[in-house]
């Protein structure tokens, strides 16, 4: 990662205290994961001399920054990071280790331990809502709209009129 501003956008993302850690997690789900700088506060503040400031991550190509802010912002669904994932397998690898400590909301959303928002679905689901018959879709859409964790097989049933 290079810090001469010159590598594309970064997504810069505000934690209280926990940058460090929210960081290492995450490199522990994704498999093409690395960390970058860690950058802490010195005696010229705002925070506590010593402890992390910012720490630079990449998830399977996307490149983040983990700010420890303070308090003042917290996470909300209006953001969140989609996992288009190749087959179910690789949907349920990534829900089940995001949702530890965190938690399921709706279609596919996830809030992790950290307030993160993601969205975990296999690819085809989007091939399925989106499909070239109006009433699979329709079904699709409604089987989709019932489930927290993506089944893709059952959205395919429904999709089939099934």
């Amino acid at each position: 990662m290079s810090s001469d501003g010159s590598d594309g956008f970064t997504t810069c993302l505000w934690f209280d205290g926990r940058a460090e850690e929210a960081a290492n997690f995450y490199l522990s789900v994704f498999k093409d994961a690395k960390l970058g700088t860690i950058a802490r506060y010195t005696e010229a503040g705002p925070g506590p001399e010593g402890e992390v400031m910012v720490v630079e991550f990449e998830l399977n190509g996307q490149k983040f920054v983990g700010l420890n802010g303070g308090p003042e912002f917290r996470f909300n669904e209006a953001v969140s990071f989609q996992i288009r994932c190749k087959d179910q397998d690789e949907a349920d690898y990534y829900w089940d280790r995001l949702t530890d400590g965190g938690q399921g909301v709706a279609c596919g959303w996830l809030k992790d331990r950290f307030g993160v928002s993601w969205q975990v679905f296999p690819s085809a689901l989007l091939d399925l809502v989106g499909g070239p018959d109006p009433e699979g879709a329709a079904r699709a859409t409604r089987a989709m709209l019932g489930m927290v964790k993506i089944d893709l097989a059952a959205v395919e049933r429904a999709y089939a009129g099934e």
